[in-house]
């Protein structure tokens, strides 16, 4: 019988947020630990919670002895671990694909408007908020415009990102959509993103994982 799992988590990371999104699509019960980034000059930074993931970022995926980091690996370890209700398809090509798709949040667009990359601009290079959310707006357009493209008129793309059940490629957009809405960006120019956004919302497991449904929200 496996240990429980345990997310070290804070209800508006992004990061954090997709990996709730794939424990609740595949039904896994989990504790939250709730990780303030902000309040005491970061919690992430505290000795005990560097010593458990030297990044200091969260998500943290705890199961026993057992601990992961990065929210992409997670998911792919729930993945293999838990293979029922997968994340990703069968086929090699749409695993890439998938993959590929989920990377483009993942990787491109969202660590340039993460919270260390938001605390830089303006402690280090002074940039003042108007100029930080202007870093940020412009960063999502760049990715949204090419997973636009990616996504519209596909003939692998369904009623979700790749085919008619959600998967990887979900768990990372509608967290980024989410980051979207709370900067103010005009999303009217990606009527297939919106779209698929909708259709996950009214899933439970998405609905569940919301910012503000956790329990640490503020």
């Amino acid at each position: 019988m496996r240990e429980p799992l345990q997310l070290y988590t804070y209800w508006r990371s992004s990061a954090a947020y997709r990996v709730r999104i794939g424990l609740n699509l595949k039904g896994l019960a989990y504790q939250l630990l709730p990780v303030h980034l902000v309040r005491d000059g970061g919690q992430q930074h505290a000795p005990e919670y560097a010593a458990l993931n030297p990044q200091q970022l969260v998500p943290t995926l705890r199961q026993g002895d057992q601990v992961l980091t990065q929210s992409l690996a997670i998911l792919e370890y729930l993945d293999e671990a838990y293979p029922d209700t997968p994340l990703l398809p069968a086929a090699a090509p749409a695993r890439a694909r998938v993959r590929a798709l989920a990377q483009l949040v993942a990787c491109d667009v969202h660590p340039l408007n993460n919270l260390r990359v938001m605390q830089y601009l303006e402690h280090v290079i002074r940039a003042d908020a108007g100029d930080r959310e202007e870093w940020t707006r412009h960063w999502m357009r760049e990715g949204f415009a090419a997973l636009e493209t990616l996504l519209a008129d596909h003939p692998d793309t369904g009623r979700y990102c790749h085919g008619d059940t959600p998967g990887l490629a979900d768990c990372c957009l509608v967290p980024q959509l989410y980051n979207a809405h709370r900067f103010g960006v005009d999303l009217s120019p990606y009527p297939t993103l919106r779209r698929i956004e909708q259709a996950c919302l009214a899933l439970e497991a998405f609905d569940r994982a919301r910012p503000e449904n956790q329990p640490d929200a503020q």
